[in-house]
């Protein structure tokens, strides 16, 4: 078994006094799917920049149990973010921004109903659904074990998130990832993840 560990995890701005996370601990083991709900503003996504290591300026440590990273040019906790269009080069077609991360196969493809045609385009010839599409692939290169999936599908329409989440988390089982979904949506989380953990309990700002 692999564990993400976060431990005692606190951040504020750079000038500020005011924390906006505070002695944050939160634990995800592989092939399990957590559900962390949290209001607009309340620090989720910075969170989810400090678990995936964009964000270094915090207090606390980040720690995965039962995997030796040290071989590893890949961070086996990727970040999906909610808007696709934001994390894609412009100046890239849609083929290089996938080799990037890993050489998918085309069964991937296929069950995320990427077309072939779709790979020589540039990411502003594509819509917000088929770009969260193409994000998602890139993250589950070989080497991930965990994802942290925030609002990834908050501006999608409710055919699309469907389709996503029920393909991701298919995937995520067969490849013994595990999957923290961040939202404030508790509908989705509760039907969905096997536990869920409200930011607000465990932040002691």
């Amino acid at each position: 078994m692999v564990k993400l560990n976060a431990n005692n995890i606190s951040f504020k701005y750079s000038g500020s006094n005011e924390w906006i996370l505070k002695n944050i601990s939160i634990s995800l083991k592989d092939n399990q799917v957590k559900g962390l709900i949290g209001e607009s503003g309340g620090g989720k996504s910075t969170l989810c920049k400090i678990l995936t290591g964009y964000e270094n300026n915090f207090e606390g440590e980040i720690k995965i149990d039962g995997l030796n990273t040290n071989d590893s040019k890949v961070n086996p906790v990727q970040l999906i973010f909610q808007h696709p269009e934001r994390t894609m080069n412009p100046k890239w077609k849609m083929k290089r921004s996938l080799d990037e991360s890993w050489d998918v196969n085309d069964d991937i493809l296929e069950k995320f109903g990427i077309k072939k045609s779709w790979l020589n385009r540039w990411s502003n010839e594509l819509s917000g659904g088929e770009l969260q599409k193409f994000s998602i692939i890139r993250a589950l290169n070989p080497k991930t074990k965990f994802l942290i999936a925030d609002e990834i599908t908050t501006m999608l329409d409710a055919v699309t998130q469907v389709q996503i989440w029920k393909l991701l988390l298919s995937i995520a089982k067969e490849k013994g990832i595990g999957i923290l979904v961040v939202s404030h949506d508790k509908q989705l989380v509760n039907e969905i993840c096997d536990e869920v953990v409200y930011l607000n309990d465990i932040n002691t700002v």
